[in-house]
């Protein structure tokens, strides 16, 4: 399994509680917030803690290859089965959601957000409508048609009821709940966490319709996730979201797909700034915090342009994550009511449902580059890390894209549509290029569109004896000295891009003499042709091909005819 974290190879066993000191303005805050709660109705109170923040995995690590692990994390430090009626839950509610990413507060009718979680939460419903009514959301329920659970074939067959998993399923139809109140809900229980009945219930969830898919779950990559990448989630049309993982920098599966939009996590706290939020990558410690990295199987999609990792780069956007800024969330199988949820199985849905009121995506279309087409629609994460990497842009934030946060966090909806952004074809300048009369070259010229349309490459001004192949490719055999000014194009059909390089064929040893052509290892030679080579002229005395002229036994083929 993964090296990165060995506490992976454990099966089901409990983990200790990970601890964060607060800091003492947070434990200030939670003095004052419960003195103000005796006396008035409160604001949303912020996730905290009297002395430290320790949480819980809901799942238990996965043990084997293609078996996968919720990616919920449970505080363990608050206590809020005594709150009064009147008071409201720790943790963040839909209305801090909807301001820290600027959403609408309607939205999302005749949506459904499906919602792909391993084994059975019999509460799931009953759960969910006293989450809807402690923030006064419209109810959701199976008789009204907003709310339905299916088994992976479709059906009522549940699985088997499990606790950990039931926190997962809280979490993620809370969250859709909180940001896509008139979303419709699909929640599709697979039998196990094996990725094989994860990735049936995938299938099941488009098959039902649903045009936005949330999968809160992940696990170590392996040499199988390339067949599965093709089985499980090319659903043209569907946008597909995926937890970035828990445990810190380093890559998994499913969020690497080439399908997916795989999603980080960040800690989101109030701030005094024109936003009202401000975000960092979630970092708890060296093994908990947000995932990313570079795959080790699945190849870089057309869409994606990071230079450092030749594969598929996690992640694509983010969402809050950490429990210690977390979600309320209602459970009452495996739980006994409010708790503070965080981890990134609460950014998937929580992403999927920001999707879903932007609207859902063309068909055909790869949904997961439209936050490519759109990057200045985001709040850039630009601090913050999730451990130690090479290059720093994949464990590290910064100005636009980075590996924990991806482009960053949703400011409004624009950047999950289709939309207009204007298409655009960027040419990869090779360089300056020397080459030597009579010695073949050969230069790949890579280009990228921003569409993921194939491109068609044509040139100017390339050396005599030089060309270029559609596919980028310029081979020959420079025939005289000289400098050249060459354009590569790329073309789309419906968009182009270029670029201009230096090109210098020096004489060598292949040429100089003025009004003859430089001799080539490629060519036949019959008796009487003239051509230059190291400054001198030379004359074929005899049938020929490759025989460098001055060179040894060459007489029989080549005569010096003396200097240029």
């Amino acid at each position: 399994m993964d090296d990165r974290h060995p506490e992976r190879r454990t099966l089901r066993s409990p983990r200790s509680p990970r601890t964060r000191p607060l800091a003492p303005l947070a434990v200030l805050g939670l003095l004052v917030a419960s003195l103000s709660s005796a006396f008035t109705t409160p604001a949303v109170a912020l996730p905290t803690g009297a002395d430290a923040v320790t949480v819980t995995r809901s799942c238990a690590v996965p043990s084997r290859p293609g078996e996968e692990a919720c990616l919920a994390l449970k505080r363990t430090d608050l206590h809020q089965n005594a709150l009064s009626p009147q008071a409201t839950p720790s943790g963040y509610g839909p209305s801090d959601l909807v301001s820290a990413y600027n959403l609408p507060s309607g939205g999302g009718a005749g949506q459904t957000v499906a919602l792909v979680d391993a084994q059975d939460d019999p509460n799931a419903e009953s759960d969910l409508a006293a989450y809807r009514a402690q923030y006064g959301l419209p109810a959701c329920t199976t008789a009204n048609g907003c709310f339905r659970k299916i088994d992976e074939n479709g059906g009522a067959n549940y699985p088997t009821a499990d606790t950990g998993w039931s926190g997962e399923i809280s979490l993620d139809v809370d969250m859709v709940s909180a940001v896509c109140p008139n979303c419709h809900i699909l929640l599709v229980e697979a039998d196990s966490a094996n990725m094989s009945d994860l990735g049936t219930a995938v299938n099941q969830a488009v098959a039902q319709g649903a045009k936005f898919v949330s999968n809160s779950y992940g696990g170590s990559e392996d040499s199988s996730i390339t067949s599965a990448d093709s089985e499980y989630f090319d659903h043209p049309g569907v946008a597909i979201t995926a937890s970035a993982g828990d445990s810190d920098y380093g890559a998994e599966y499913p969020a690497t797909s080439q399908y997916v939009t795989a999603v980080g996590g960040t800690s989101l706290t109030k701030a005094a700034n024109a936003r009202g939020w401000s975000e960092s990558v979630w970092n708890t410690s060296a093994t908990e915090g947000t995932g990313s990295g570079c795959s080790a199987y699945i190849a870089k999609p057309s869409w994606q342009h990071d230079t450092g990792c030749a594969n598929r780069m996690e992640t694509d956007v983010s969402a809050v994550a950490d429990p210690a800024t977390g979600v309320a969330v209602y459970q009452t199988y495996g739980g006994s009511g409010w708790s503070v949820y965080g981890g990134t199985s609460a950014a998937s849905p929580i992403i999927a449902s920001v999707w879903a009121l932007a609207g859902a995506p063309n068909a055909g279309d790869r949904a997961n580059q439209y936050p490519y087409n759109h990057t200045s629609s985001f709040n850039d994460v630009t601090s913050g890390n999730n451990g130690s990497c090479s290059p720093s842009y994949f464990c590290t934030a910064g100005p636009g894209y980075d590996g924990p946060t991806g482009w960053g966090t949703p400011n409004g909806t624009s950047g999950f549509t289709a939309g207009t952004a204007a298409e655009s074809v960027t040419v990869t300048n090779p360089g300056g290029q020397s080459s030597t009369a009579g010695t073949a070259v050969s230069l790949q010229v890579s280009a990228s569109d921003s569409a993921g349309k194939a491109l068609t490459y044509s040139a100017t001004g390339l050396p005599a004896g030089l060309s270029i192949s559609s596919s980028g490719l310029i081979s020959g055999t420079p025939s005289a000295a000289g400098t050249s000014s060459v354009t590569v194009t790329a073309s789309s059909g419906t968009a182009s891009g270029s670029a201009a390089f230096g090109w210098t064929v020096s004489t060598g040893g292949g040429g100089g003499c003025a009004g003859l052509a430089a001799w080539s290892a490629g060519t036949s030679y019959v008796p009487g042709n003239q051509v230059s080579y190291g400054g001198h002229k030379w004359l074929s005395t005899w049938y020929s091909t490759g025989a460098t002229p001055g060179a040894p036994a060459s007489w029989s083929v080549w005569s010096d005819q003396g200097s240029c």
